[in-house]
């Protein structure tokens, strides 16, 4: 399943026992808490009978539905189901997810409490919608706690189930407080940048003498961490070199550039696809004369050698000087560029058209583009017989003379701008069990340098970024049990990268695997 897009910045956790609720009204309390800026609200209560708990989370969800946050019961999903409320929130102990999942069904929101990494792992392969982890520190409103984590095994739990491959989000719980939360959050980031998405409070909300305040002044301090966490994620890294990968992200969803494609019938459907689902406006023309039009459109082009003909290849050359003339990018796939002659004819006919702005290919089409490859290829598929120092010198140098972008894509990614060299490890295997998600990178490419025009690199790295850590997300779904299902799921997870960055949400960077290309 894949998980729901829920506020989990400051969950509140009820508790009705004297010493924390005293004589107040249960109801008037969390709604006092939700005008403070409460993003989520669990109903956990041991004592009361099973009619009583249903005509308190009744009131409770009356409440909470008209300031649109979520209710969700603990461990009891007869009473989720009477009230019909989002959801559930189940402990080691309590009902276990499946059943759970059987009874409310896909649409339900349910949440699991980890307290090990074992246990956080066996909740994302459930398929637990965000995770409750715990506890952190000691606290009187739960005693039994079966360990204590401390903001170090909240880290380590969060550093497991991103190198697994999982996205669920995740709140921290146990003894947060004012003086707490801005620490633990701050040294709960792992070192490849995952972070909780949020924090669940008890008696810092219920016990506190004025709820509202103490929600917003609680909410201020978790966006303001989160904030200054995710402006860190947004801009990744190398050395000197620093990537406005979310600047680029949103500036296509915000101006929708044309991705004008040049490719094989069979890669069409596909590539518009992705064009549409990160923001993109997909054109689909092989006809060389619509070029001069288009390219005063204010887009990029895709030359696509996936199917070489003479009157294929005179349309190409046609597209690219147009392109060229109105100073507009041009992305090339040279598809099995060293499968036969007529296609090494073909990469030197094109690359003598006029200027290409990004050159993408596998490890033995880009070696065909350099000149130096004397072994022919089988189809578009490529087995690498260079090392990682050699795939990074070929790439700066290929870059470095033609003056423009190579990208040599791979089980690792090589990027240059002929001085620059990056390696992305992002990806997942399922990409090249598809046909046309080769290709499609180099629509989604083009999109990225029409719309940012400021930094190629930056473009080129943002564009890869978002595809395949969208392929990431995707294959980790539960309901994606191969190419079939994986292809649908993979343009939704582009999608869902798109508007939570537009929204400021960049909390997807916290995947990307970026490092030098020269530090071995």
């Amino acid at each position: 399943m894949a998980c729901k897009r829920i506020d989990y910045s400051l969950y509140l956790v009820t508790d009705s026992t004297p010493e924390i609720l005293g004589s107040r009204d249960l109801v008037h309390v969390v709604e006092d808490a939700i005008a403070g800026g409460v993003t989520c609200v669990q109903l956990r209560d041991k004592t009361r009978t099973t009619e009583e708990l249903i005509a308190i989370a009744k009131r409770l969800h009356e409440v909470t539905r008209r300031a649109d946050v979520p209710l969700l019961i603990n461990d009891r999903v007869d009473v989720a189901a009477a009230v019909e409320c989002e959801g559930v929130h189940v402990g080691q102990d309590d009902t276990d997810l499946a059943t759970a999942r059987e009874v409310l069904g896909p649409s339900a929101i349910i949440g699991v409490s980890a307290g090990t990494v074992e246990e956080a792992l066996r909740a994302c392969e459930g398929g637990a919608d965000y995770l409750g982890i715990g506890t952190v520190y000691p606290t009187q409103t739960k005693k039994n706690s079966k360990v204590i984590l401390g903001p170090s095994g909240v880290r380590e739990i969060l550093a497991a189930i991103a190198e697994r491959g999982y996205s669920t989000p995740t709140v921290c719980i146990g003894g947060i407080n004012h003086s707490n939360v801005q620490h633990t959050l701050e040294q709960s980031v792992t070192s490849s940048g995952n972070k909780l998405d949020g924090v669940a409070v008890v008696s810092v909300i219920m016990a506190a003498p004025e709820p509202a305040r103490a929600a917003s002044e609680l909410l201020a301090i978790v966006r303001d961490v989160n904030s200054k966490t995710t402006a860190a994620l947004g801009a990744p890294k190398i050395g000197t070199t620093q990537f406005a990968t979310h600047e680029v992200v949103k500036r296509v969803r915000d101006l929708k550039p044309i991705s004008h494609n040049m490719t094989n019938l069979v890669v069409q459907n596909i590539a518009a696809n992705v064009a549409l689902a990160i923001g993109a406006s997909p054109i689909m023309s092989s006809y060389g004369e619509e070029a001069t039009d288009l390219a005063k459109l204010g887009g990029a082009l895709v030359i696509n050698m996936g199917t070489v003909t003479p009157e294929g290849l005179a349309n190409h050359v046609k597209a690219i000087k147009a392109y060229n003339e109105a100073g507009r990018p041009v992305v090339y796939d040279p598809v099995g560029a060293g499968a036969t002659s007529i296609r090494r004819a073909a990469v030197k006919t094109i690359m003598s058209a006029g200027h290409l702005d990004v050159i993408k290919g596998n490890e033995g089409e880009i070696k065909t583009v350099f000149g130096n490859d004397q072994t022919q290829q089988s189809g578009v598929d490529s087995s690498s017989t260079l090392n990682a120092a050699q795939k990074a010198y070929l790439v700066r140098d290929l870059a470095a003379r033609e003056k423009t972008m190579v990208v040599m894509t791979g089980e690792t990614d090589y990027v240059s701008d002929g001085t620059t060299v990056v390696r992305i490890h992002n990806g997942h295997k399922l990409l090249g069990e598809v046909t046309g998600t080769g290709c499609s990178l180099g629509t989604a490419i083009s999109a990225a340098v029409a719309a940012y025009p400021e930094s190629r690199l930056s473009a080129v790295v943002a564009a890869m970024l978002h595809y395949e850590i969208a392929a990431e997300m995707a294959a980790v779904r539960a309901d994606v049990q191969g190419p079939g299902t994986f292809v649908p799921a993979f343009l939704d997870e582009l999608y869902k990268i798109r508007e939570a960055t537009a929204s400021g949400d960049v909390s997807w960077l916290g995947r990307a695997k970026v490092s030098d290309a020269f530090a071995y």
